[in-house]
């Protein structure tokens, strides 16, 4: 693994401010995303990283200011938010560090400009959103907002603009991540006035919100709990599912990148697991993946990821080499 600097070397970032911008950048993703900035640093091509963290800073600094408080003020700052990305795609210039760093990996990797508008255009979605009574409203959450939120860093990922097999193939992982996360995050949702599992599965089960928070009649500790095994049970297997059709995706995307395709889904089967070993005391807290598994699944793919850059090296070619540990 390359060091920071020569990954920015790699990356052809030489201006000063600039690789002060992307190095907060680093920290702010290295401090709310340990995992997943290991994963990058790790197994992605060094001229890649920048541009990925890039890209997540920029989701995540948007979703900020959508995730807490009152529904009006918050899209109130989602369209101020709006206006400032618009302005600076438009002018090339900006005021914020996290925008700057977007500029300058769009000047890289122009197909990224889609995925911003599409992301920005459908995170009032995600701002109005607090449970779904059917299927059908849970499919068009994923499409509306988890699936352009997955583009930002997925987009990179591939050769040039993504094609319509790799974009369902994100679809089909988002999809099971997304319905994954609603399902490990059900006891902080409920707590938050929030359920992403559609209510229509409940009543099939003969639950309601009232029952799982323990308001109902029943509480948490009676028939809610006996009804929710057979849904949690349900819900598993249609994410296991997905999750092993996400696999399709490695072979969608060179081969550089494939360790961390591979890593991406293997962890996420980590954390379904974990949630399926929990079983309805996600009622009390979400589950957590075996940080032991997970080490394995990261070294497994940097030995991969090291293999595929030797053999490229040893061939003639021009990929990048690891380096000294950052």
């Amino acid at each position: 693994m390359a060091t920071w600097p020569k990954t920015l070397d790699q990356a052809g970032i030489t201006d000063p401010a600039l690789r002060r911008d992307y190095s907060e950048q680093r920290q702010l993703v290295a401090h709310y995303a340990r995992a997943e900035y290991t994963a990058v640093r790790l197994l992605l091509p060094a001229p890649l990283v920048p541009d990925v963290i890039a890209a997540t800073a920029f989701m995540h600094h948007s979703d900020n200011l959508i995730d807490q408080g009152p529904a009006e003020e918050r899209i109130a700052a989602l369209a101020d938010w709006e206006s400032r990305v618009h302005a600076a795609l438009k002018s090339g210039e900006a005021d914020q560090p996290v925008l700057r760093t977007l500029l300058d990996t769009l000047a890289r990797q122009p197909q990224l400009r889609q995925y911003v508008d599409d992301f920005l255009a459908g995170a009032p979605l995600e701002v109005k959103t607090a449970g779904f009574a059917t299927e059908r409203d849970f499919q068009h959450y994923v499409d509306g907002y988890s699936l352009p939120a997955f583009l930002l860093i997925a987009c990179l990922l591939g050769d040039g603009a993504p094609t319509a097999p790799y974009v369902a193939g994100c679809r089909t992982f988002i999809e099971a991540s997304q319905r994954l996360d609603f399902l490990n995050d059900l006891a902080e949702d409920l707590a938050d006035g929030r359920l992403g599992i559609p209510e229509e599965l409940l009543t099939r089960h003969g639950l309601t919100r009232d029952g799982l928070t323990g308001t109902g009649p029943t509480g948490k500790d009676g028939a809610a709990v006996d009804g929710l095994r057979p849904l949690l049970g349900d819900q598993v297997r249609q994410i296991r599912t997905g999750l092993s059709a996400s696999f399709g995706l490695v072979d969608l995307v060179p081969v550089p990148n494939r360790p961390f395709v591979r890593a991406l889904v293997s962890i996420q089967g980590l954390t379904l697991r974990a949630a399926a070993r929990k079983g309805t005391a996600l009622l009390d807290g979400s589950a957590r993946p075996q940080v032991a598994a997970a080490l394995r699944i990261l070294a497994r793919e940097y030995a991969a990821a090291r293999r595929g850059r030797d053999t490229k090296s040893a061939a003639g070619g021009s990929g990048p080499t690891a380096g000294k540990a950052a």
